[in-house]
């Protein structure tokens, strides 16, 4: 496929956004298709309510033993080939990870309101249109692991608790703090001393994780969802393939970014990695 081809430029116009748009050439007619970057807190915001409905759901059906509504357990019968018996208990673990994506899910919505200072970047509608789609998909996901954990015989929640339940949560908790504190201070960069923002351009970041890494915010992501499946205990294959996902796309998105960063800065760190410290 050529550079110069429609296909091939469309393609590239679809998995770049933000500053990585501004090292292609882009016709006008892909202008159309443009979503400003600020929409970003959508995706979070649409998570907090189907994610937040959803784990009510799934506390009302341990702690008032109350079904999933019929709806719902057809989507997930359809998804997970399961009867839909394989919902009359839920397991500790699929509650702490609706709980996580939910706590995840809030925090960004928060970041992207209160703290984030966005430029004047730009997402494909179709990126758009797969981020909503996507926490939609994650909320059934965690459910339908749900259908093929161990079966706890009776025992309440708080008696299934395991040792790994705990080590994937402190690892949550440590990443998210990584990612709160990498995109805080993307912020202040923009900032002048009083908090005010004096401007939206693009500069070089430096202290903390950005010193081993161009996207400490992306490894950050990755390390929330390895926290996720280390709290399944390792053992889910299904949330595994959500990992490997995520992988992927942090680390094309955060190579696009080293990319850029690299042609904008001439005295930018030779040493410094785009996603994993001294490996990529």
């Amino acid at each position: 496929m050529s550079e110069g081809s429609p296909l091939y430029v469309h393609l590239t116009d679809l998995i770049r956004y933000g500053k990585t748009k501004k090292l292609i050439k882009r016709p006008s007619w892909l202008l159309f298709f443009d979503v400003s970057k600020r929409y970003f807190y959508h995706f979070y915001a649409l998570s907090v309510v189907w994610n937040g409905l959803l784990l009510l759901f799934s506390i009302l059906s341990v702690m008032m033993m109350e079904t999933f509504p019929d709806w719902l357990l057809d989507m997930l019968c359809r998804l997970s080939g399961k009867s839909k018996s394989a919902w009359n208990e839920i397991q500790l673990s699929t509650l702490l990870l609706q709980a996580l994506v939910l706590v995840h899910s809030f925090r960004r919505l928060l970041e992207c309101l209160y703290v984030s200072v966005f430029s004047n970047g730009v997402i494909h509608i179709l990126q758009y249109a797969f981020g909503l789609s996507y926490y939609i998909l994650l909320g059934l996901t965690v459910l339908c692991i749900n259908a093929y954990s161990p079966n706890s015989e009776g025992a309440p929640p708080v008696h299934q608790l395991k040792w790994y339940h705990i080590i994937g949560t402190l690892l949550f908790v440590w990443a998210s703090f990584l990612q709160h504190q990498s995109l805080s201070l993307l912020a202040r960069m923009r900032m002048n001393s009083s908090g005010k923002v004096e401007t939206l351009a693009h500069k070089m970041p430096c202290g903390r994780g950005f010193e081993l890494v161009s996207c400490p915010h992306y490894l950050a992501e990755l390390l929330i969802y390895l926290a996720m499946s280390v709290c399944c205990g390792c053992a889910s294959l299904t949330w595994w393939l959500v990992v490997l996902y995520v992988f992927w796309n942090q680390a094309l998105a955060a190579q696009l970014c080293h990319d850029y960063y690299r042609s904008k800065f001439e005295m930018y760190p030779c040493h410094r990695k785009a996603f994993i410290p001294f490996v990529l």
